[in-house]
């Protein structure tokens, strides 16, 4: 049986279990429900959530008022997740607030607070335009859009493949050198549309 470690959040449960259904063999392993094995799965799902903790910065971050309901327990899970998951070469899928984490686990940076992501009407409706590196292997014209960060610094460790059209902020990294290791900005998890992008995660299990 496939298996697959993530934490989720309770209201996105619904969410991905769309997503999940295309492999009726896939057990999920949720963090956020209690202890995962690492040494048992096959790949690692990162997905959206609060800001992370300010202790698991690289740099100190300038205002601590900009961090807003972090989760310290679940941001150790998900740093501890990842080193273990890159190290051995699982595949990693990365989701908003995951793609945040993985930057960070990997030594890059964020900018703290944003605008013009996270208007209503963008959280489950693809509005947002993106630009593509000449590289990417999945591109969606628009996406949709709930963040107040986003990545600064990006970790020497990843390619950026896809920003937003207007402002630049980077919307869509893949891990250089790597079997499989894709973040996003965006929510796919949110729309059926989306539904290459897990399907070629899953595959990779």
């Amino acid at each position: 049986m496939l298996h697959l470690a993530s934490w989720i959040r309770e209201c996105d449960g619904a969410h991905f279990a769309r997503f999940f259904a295309l492999r009726p063999d896939l057990r999920v392993s949720d963090a956020r429900r209690g202890p995962v094995d690492l040494a048992t799965v096959g790949g690692l799902l990162l997905t959206g959530g609060p800001d992370i903790a300010a202790e698991f910065h690289c740099e100190p971050p300038h205002d601590l008022a900009l961090i807003h309901d972090p989760e310290p327990e679940r941001d150790a899970w998900e740093f501890a997740a990842v080193h273990f998951a890159y190290e051995r070469g699982l595949p990693i899928f990365a989701i908003c607030k995951g793609v945040q984490v993985l930057n960070v686990a990997l030594g890059g940076t964020l900018h703290l607070d944003i605008r013009g992501h996270d208007a209503p009407e963008m959280k489950s409706q693809n509005v947002q335009p993106l630009r593509y590196a000449a590289g990417a292997r999945h591109r969606f014209e628009m996406v949709n859009s709930s963040h107040h960060q986003a990545l600064a610094r990006v970790a020497d460790a990843l390619d950026v493949e896809a920003w937003h059209a207007g402002d630049g902020v980077i919307e869509q990294v893949r891990i250089r050198d790597y079997p499989w290791g894709v973040g996003v900005q965006y929510h796919p998890e949110r729309d059926l549309i989306y539904a290459p992008l897990f399907e070629d995660f899953l595959a990779q299990l």
